[in-house]
């Protein structure tokens, strides 16, 4: 992963790109090795933090690389498919319309005016990016044929389709628009069980909405983003035996 990283970082040095901010944004934030990251970037690591993946992102970002991302909970061949809580959230929607990790801190990227220029991945999860935004640098470095199986690419390729992705996406980066969120966005999360809603129900403004499915709106998708954050946060709290 860090390798990776370097890849893509490496590729927007190459189109002119001065300074780099990296956020450790698997598990619990402390998967990229510090000594080996290219010393060009500053690093952010560890959960919980404000804006999980995407803290350290703000007003004066000109583009945004996301590398290693997955396809959302419960599409079929993706790997280790999941959004946000694989262990919570069954499926999030805006507006009616499934979204991904990809999508969801795309939007916030955009809410600050920056594109998402290089998105890396697998098939599906590059797929599913392009549906938000189809002028997207998408790099495909496998591709699934269950939650835990792939075909992958060698790494040393993998990382130079994402080293020359990374080029590529900055040299056009006029033509790739940020993804915004505007007017009122209506947030809906499937939990898996329905303690968990019974938990998010306490969240001041939050709707239950059904058995597992709770629902909030509001007209700034920053306070969206955060919302749905702490519905995770709390969902993923619950004890579920069976």
């Amino acid at each position: 992963m860090t390798l990776e990283c370097n890849a893509a970082i490496e590729g927007a040095l190459e189109a002119g790109v001065q300074e780099f901010v990296v956020n450790d944004s698997h598990a619990q934030g402390r998967n990229l090795l510090p000594e080996q990251l290219h010393p060009e970037a500053e690093l952010v690591s560890g959960q919980p933090s404000l804006l999980s993946m995407c803290t350290g992102l703000g007003p004066g970002f000109d583009a945004a690389f996301f590398v290693g991302y997955h396809g959302a909970a419960g599409t079929r061949d993706a790997v280790i498919d999941h959004t946000y809580h694989g262990r919570a959230v069954a499926q999030a929607r805006l507006n009616g319309r499934p979204q991904s990790e990809g999508s969801l801190n795309g939007a916030l990227a955009g809410y600050f005016g920056c594109p998402v220029a290089l998105f890396s991945g697998d098939a599906a999860a590059v797929s599913q990016m392009h549906e938000h935004v189809l002028e997207v640098e998408g790099v495909v470095v496998k591709e699934g044929s269950s939650r835990y199986t792939a075909r992958s690419l060698h790494p040393t390729v993998a990382r130079q389709r994402i080293r020359e992705g990374a080029k590529r996406a900055i040299e056009r980066l006029d033509n790739i628009p940020p993804l915004v969120r505007e007017g009122r966005i209506d947030l809906e999360v499937d939990l898996f069980y329905s303690v968990m809603a019974d938990l998010c129900e306490r969240i001041p403004g939050l709707e239950r909405r059904g058995a597992r499915t709770i629902g909030y709106a509001a007209d700034d998708y920053l306070e969206v983003f955060k919302l749905f954050l702490a519905v995770t946060t709390i969902a993923g709290s619950a004890i579920v035996e069976n």
